[in-house]
């Protein structure tokens, strides 16, 4: 970028390299990505988005739109194009009494459930406490409500959109709802969400928590959870992760590859404890975590797997668990490549499964889990490629068993990846975007190409 361009009416802060703060400012959480922007546009106001994607029409340069900035694939920035950064937009207005929250594209879930919780009242995101709002609900959002709520994009109650040309527009279900439909699971392919309602759910206390087993158990609790019956209002999430360096952890597994079994019941606690008899009779863990607590401190559960360092992600959604699926987990679960690895088993169903498949753009409501697949290293490791084939190759075992994908934890797999995403929905979101985006201003995402 040429430091002598006019930023016109661009009132934000504008990093570019050789600036003070550029390194910093360039960053993303995935320390995978390593990316040289012409610019950084620290967007405070929707008017200085609308004045940032002027600036970059003018000057010809790409745009990447960061709000969370957990994009694995590192969408959230590029080289040589320009990012607008939205982070420092994180106004968060709670209304208790209808049940909404509207927040800005800054927002964290971890800092929503924080303004919710004095309400008695939460919000439906993700398990991670760092994600951004507005980045997860755009591409679907699963968490640990939804199989009691929904995704998070089921619960998206109207949004504001700065559309290709620079226009400001309002999506719900009376205005606009075409594009209301889309952002529903469509990503950032069609505007830049400014602005978010959501709904919001009355829940203080729940029982949750973590089951841990030795991984030679694993297999026989992962079969029990294949058959297990599940009430809609119990979230049992099974992951194979090292564990912990932590009180609780015997000192002989301190490190070492073990199933994890996440739990969370949203309803009475003595409904829950009955629940959950069947799980616990099985075998006794060697550690159980779970017990009544608040909604608030469960959004910062996966807080450590969480932690900014290199990631390679690949994800299913699939069906059942099986025997195969099992066998695969168990192998290269075994044979971690880092202490940083971990698979992931999020169940889907209830509320999320009730939504018909073409109601919104996410389309997969047929899914039973969605299967995230994690490599984390060192950023001085020698040999990332190691971890990367780790991942790489779980995935490819887990294929048979897949039904689809979803965009949030999709890497950058190419077109026929993204119409896996979507299924019978893509030709709808094709002509979607031919309306709100025809020149593919916004591509620097799981992209949509505009239908021809």
């Amino acid at each position: 970028m040429d430091t002598s361009l006019d930023t016109g009416p661009f009132q934000g802060d504008l990093v570019r390299p050789g600036d003070p703060g550029y390194e910093q400012a360039r960053k993303v959480w995935n320390l995978a990505v390593d990316r040289h922007p012409a610019g950084v546009a620290r967007c405070h106001t929707t008017e200085d988005v609308v004045a940032a994607l002027d600036l970059a029409r003018r000057a010809n340069l790409a745009v990447s739109v960061r709000g969370g900035g957990h994009s694995f694939p590192g969408f959230s920035t590029t080289d040589g194009g320009l990012v607008l950064d939205l982070s420092p937009m994180h106004r968060i207005l709670v209304d208790a009494a209808d049940r909404i929250a509207t927040v800005q594209p800054g927002v964290r879930w971890g800092q929503l459930t924080d303004a919710t919780a004095a309400h008695g009242l939460v919000g439906v995101g993700g398990h991670v406490a760092d994600v951004g709002v507005i980045g997860l609900l755009l591409g679907g959002g699963n968490g640990w409500l939804v199989r009691s709520f929904g995704l998070a994009c089921d619960n998206l109650v109207s949004a504001e959109v700065v559309t290709a040309d620079g226009q400001v527009v309002t999506a719900n279900a009376d205005e606009n709802p075409d594009l209301f439909w889309g952002l529903r699971g469509g990503g950032g392919n069609f505007g830049i969400v400014t602005q978010a309602t959501l709904r919001l759910h009355p829940l203080t206390d729940l029982l949750g928590g973590m089951l841990l087993y030795r991984l030679e158990d694993a297999a026989e609790v992962l079969r029990f959870i294949a058959t297990f019956d599940a009430p809609t209002d119990l979230n049992v999430a099974p992951a194979i992760l090292a564990a912990p360096e932590a009180p609780f952890v015997p000192v002989d597994l301190h490190g070492k590859p073990v199933l994890a079994v996440a739990v969370c019941y949203v309803g009475a606690i003595a409904d829950g404890e009955q629940a959950l008899v069947p799980l616990r009779a099985l075998m006794t863990p060697v550690a159980d975590l779970v017990q009544p607590t608040s909604f608030r401190d469960l959004q910062h559960f996966f807080d450590p797997q969480g932690e900014s360092t290199p990631y390679h992600m690949r994800s299913h959604i699939g069906g059942p668990i099986t025997d195969d699926l099992i066998a695969a987990m168990l192998d290269f679960g075994g044979r971690f490549t880092s202490p940083g690895n971990i698979t992931l088993l999020l169940p889907m169903g209830g509320a999320a499964a009730a939504v018909p498949p073409d109601a919104t753009a996410f389309r997969h409501r047929d899914g039973s889990y969605v299967m995230e697949i994690a490599a984390a290293w060192q950023p001085d490791d020698p040999a990332p490629d190691t971890h990367r084939s780790w991942a790489d190759g779980l995935w490819a075992a887990a294929r048979p068993w897949a039904t689809g994908v979803e965009v949030n934890h999709l890497a950058d797999e190419g077109l026929d990846r993204v119409r896996a995403a979507y299924g019978d929905n893509f030709p709808r979101l094709a002509e979607l975007k031919r309306t709100w985006d025809p020149q593919n201003v916004f591509h620097l995402n799981q992209n949509i190409p505009p239908a021809g």
